[in-house]
């Protein structure tokens, strides 16, 4: 069971970013954002993810790296393949996972959300861990911050539609709302 205190994952390693800050004054956390990402592009495993959001990415060290060399980026969370959960940035602080993006009319989606990056690429399947690490964690988010509903997850294809695939047409979003529904079933 994943539990939240004072913003923190005690479940999840902590692996902390400088890239985030404060949000804005009275911004209710109100959408779950859900990423994917995989570095190098189609590549698991490796300490590539939580160098990009801990600034130490060694451009050298692949050609992709050079061109997002100097990207401040960070998520407050990353599920990798096998269900290891691991935290960048405290849940009360802003992340900066979004970009330029969008939600319900309102624009600056990290103002408002929470983001969950998931170890993976739009066309190949996700894993089994990984969905059930997700509903385990969306379900803390939601106890957390109630204003967060099932129908305020969305991904990063949501909010920057144009701009950003992920998570992506292999992520099943049925699969993921099942395994979510059926967990609240068992909280209530």
């Amino acid at each position: 069971m994943v539990t939240i205190n004072d913003g923190i994952v005690s479940e999840a390693r902590q692996v902390p970013s400088p890239n985030f800050d404060a949000r804005p004054a009275g911004a209710e956390i109100d959408l779950l954002v859900v990423h994917g990402i995989s570095l190098p592009p189609g590549k698991f495993g490796g300490p590539h993810i939580e160098r990009l959001f801990t600034n130490q990415l060694d451009p050298a060290a692949h050609p992709y790296f050079a061109a997002i060399n100097g990207m401040r980026v960070s998520s407050h969370l990353l599920i990798r393949r096998d269900g290891e959960l691991v935290q960048f940035v405290n849940l009360r602080d802003r992340a900066w996972h979004a970009g330029e993006s969008a939600y319900g009319g309102r624009s600056a989606c990290n103002d408002f959300s929470i983001g969950v990056e998931l170890e993976g690429i739009d066309d190949a399947a996700y894993a089994d861990a990984q969905y059930r690490r997700l509903s385990e964690v969306a379900r803390a988010i939601m106890q957390t911050w109630p204003a967060i509903k099932p129908e305020r997850i969305c991904g990063h294809s949501d909010i920057a539609p144009g701009r950003k695939t992920d998570p992506g047409m292999a992520f099943n979003w049925q699969r993921f709302r099942g395994l979510l529904q059926a967990g609240n079933a068992q909280d209530a």
